[in-house]
């Protein structure tokens, strides 16, 4: 009897398990997410009472919207603004057109004649470039912020793409690691990158001495638009790379074959039936990377500063001005423009997952020999060193050398500054301990949260749906507008039923870094739960297993690969994240708060390019250990 009862005990029990757990998950999104980010948002709308003044006015400001804002203030002049900006742009880049064309046929009227002749090419390219880069700002912040992110996709187009192609195509050694590789960039923190691309092709980096050395001008890349778009490049080419090479291995060979048994040249067959296949997946990769580099922070901060700043950065500025409603209104445009563009993509992504996946696959050629194809590949594989290796390569190079030579210097002022930092100076040791803790957080908060929405989205029915879709959510509020609204509610305290709640900052960072690191965890078990085959789980249930029991003996083991996986990137997120954690570190319970990334970003102001190098390369080296630890134990899983 005493059995049977405790039996019904643990069913009730087991009954009410998940939708508490639902519950949980639910109330955590609205404290951590919702409801700070709505705070933000509201501030937009709300001055004395509702109103849309705010909005209007920013709209309205030609700084903010450039040519537009005339047509808000004044609809009618419209045609007249839009025919002036066309005729200005065009005729600027018509000019340094014509100028590169004058240079090409004209060798020997080059300063310098015919010796000078390939620097008078470089700069006439230059030159027609910028006035390209220079269209965009007429159309105000906005204007700009959405031309850097469209040139920064184009770019990733163009070095993901060949990548794509080599990887899906050809057989070679270490293929599967250059394929794994490729998840590396978009795993590596942001603020370290920007200082690796500050070392490597700044006045005196490796780029300029190359071309010093060659007889070629020097170029000044830092605080340009094109150092941004190339820094945007080498986070998501790789992810152009992945999406389309995916695409790319799944394309039916039978169908290449009969076009070409039907007389279609190789070209031919390629484009009536190979494109076709891949279209989806470049755009998919395009509208990822345009919603990635429209909402980028840390790059353009570092990179470009106030003169090249976009909505993000500048919407930055308007908090540290303390200019609150200003910044909320920049973060309601931005946030309607990326959960537009998220929206889209999901949906898209939906569309094209559907149909028949099994296919046919080609079968990769050996990359051996040399023909043109091969002289192209390798000329390829030297512009991604340029781009991908250069840069961190540099990092690690300065931080050892400095004026005299090699030297640890910069290492043991670390050491030192760990050992003897006032609370007015940067730590290292604490931005280390502060960054491991605030990862074990994130992975205690982010892991449960992911696996738990990940089960909800795959289940049938317009609630999983929905749960998917709002899972996402974060991916299109940028980080910054998360910090600020967990200052604004949490760290400066909030009324919920007439109690006052304050959270601590760490609390607050934790819950900052748990809400970007969730949906990686979503993506990376999800579709794993949804590949299930549902049989194994209603055998158990039939042979008497409780779903509880089913979940935690047949589900989660099945997808512990995916858990593993969203673990490694949830805690590597963490370690890099700036957006966020730049604001709750300086703002409310103190200024002990700050992470490696924030560390690097106060040393890079410093004059020298050593101790922020440093600090970049002991984030390197810990990003990368807690990567591969947590992987390597996920992996123990994967047998």
């Amino acid at each position: 009897m005493a059995g049977s009862r405790s039996g019904r005990e643990r069913l009730r029990a087991e009954r009410v398990a998940r939708p508490l757990a639902g519950f949980a998950t639910a109330a955590l999104l609205v404290v951590m997410f919702y409801y700070p980010v709505g705070t933000v948002l509201g501030e937009a709308i709300t001055d004395g009472g509702l109103t849309l003044a705010p909005v209007r006015d920013v709209l309205a400001d030609d700084f903010y919207t450039g040519a537009f804002a005339g047509a808000i203030r004044s609809p009618g002049s419209i045609p007249a603004g839009l025919a002036g900006w066309a005729v200005g742009s065009l005729a600027d880049v018509a000019t340094a057109v014509a100028g590169l064309g004058d240079t090409l046929v004209s060798p020997a009227a080059a300063p310098g004649g015919v010796v000078g002749w390939p620097s008078a090419i470089l700069a006439a390219v230059v030159g027609v470039l910028a006035a390209v880069v220079g269209i965009a700002p007429g159309f105000g912040l906005f204007g700009f912020t959405a031309w850097q992110a469209l040139l920064s996709t184009v770019a990733s187009l163009a070095l993901g793409l060949p990548g794509a192609y080599v990887l899906a195509r050809f057989e070679f050694p270490g293929r599967r690691t250059l394929e794994s590789l490729t998840a590396v960039p978009f795993v590596l923190p942001s603020i370290m990158v920007a200082v690796g691309f500050v070392a490597a092709f700044g006045v005196g980096g490796p780029l300029n001495r190359v071309l010093a050395a060659l007889g070629l001008p020097t170029v000044e890349l830092l605080f340009s638009l094109e150092i941004i778009v190339v820094a945007h490049a080498f986070y998501n080419a790789p992810l152009v790379t992945r999406i389309v090479a995916a695409a790319w291995e799944s394309v039916d060979a039978r169908a290449v074959e009969t076009a070409r048994s039907l007389g279609a040249s190789p070209t031919r067959a390629f484009r009536d039936v190979v494109v076709p296949q891949l279209l989806p997946a470049v755009a998919t990769g395009a509208l990822l990377t345009f919603i990635f580099t429209f909402m980028s922070f840390p790059i353009v901060l570092a990179l470009g500063g106030l003169e090249y700043a976009t909505v993000e950065v500048w919407l930055y500025n308007r908090v540290g001005q303390l200019d609150v409603q200003e910044a909320a209104v920049l973060a309601v445009l931005e946030t309607v423009v990326s959960l537009g563009l998220t929206y889209a993509y999901l949906r898209y992504e939906a569309a094209t997952s559907r149909g028949d996946r099994v296919r046919s696959p080609r079968d990769r050629e050996r990359l051996r020999g040399v023909d043109a194809k091969r002289l192209a590949i390798a000329g390829y594989g030297v512009v991604v060193g340029l781009v991908f290796l250069l840069p961190i390569a540099s990092m690690l190079a300065a931080s050892v050398v400095g004026p005299e030579g090699p030297t640890l210097r910069y290492y043991r002022f670390l050491l030192q500054r760990g050992a003897e930092a006032t609370s007015a100076q940067v730590n290292p040791a604490l931005a280390v301990r502060n960054s491991l803790l605030f990862g074990v957080g994130t992975l205690l908060v982010a892991v449960p949260m992911g696996v738990l929405l990940a089960l909800a989205s795959t289940r049938e029915g317009p609630i999983a749906r929905a749960v998917g879709v709002l899972a996402m959510a974060p991916f299109a509020v940028s980080g910054v507008v998360v910090g600020l609204g967990l200052l604004q509610t949490l760290v400066f305290g909030t009324t919920i039923l007439g109690y006052r709640v304050v959270v601590g900052g760490p609390l607050a960072i934790v819950a900052a870094h748990a809400v970007g690191a969730y949906p990686f965890v979503v993506r990376n078990v999800a579709p794993l739960l949804a590949g299930l085959d549902r049989r194994l789980v209603e055998s158990a249930r039939a042979l008497g297993a409780t779903r509880n029991r089913a979940l935690v003996d047949i589900e989660l083991p099945l997808v512990a690969p995916g858990i593993a996986a969203g673990a490694a990137f949830a805690f590597a997120i963490s370690i890099g994240e700036f957006d966020s954690t730049v604001l709750l570190a300086s703002g409310g319970s103190g200024t002990s708060l700050y992470t490696m990334p924030v560390a690097v970003e106060r040393f890079l102001g410093k004059q020298t390019l050593g101790r922020p190098t440093a600090m970049g390369s002991v984030l390197l080296a810990v990003t990368a250990g807690a990567f591969i630890v947590i992987d390597r134990v996920g992996g123990r899983y994967r047998e």
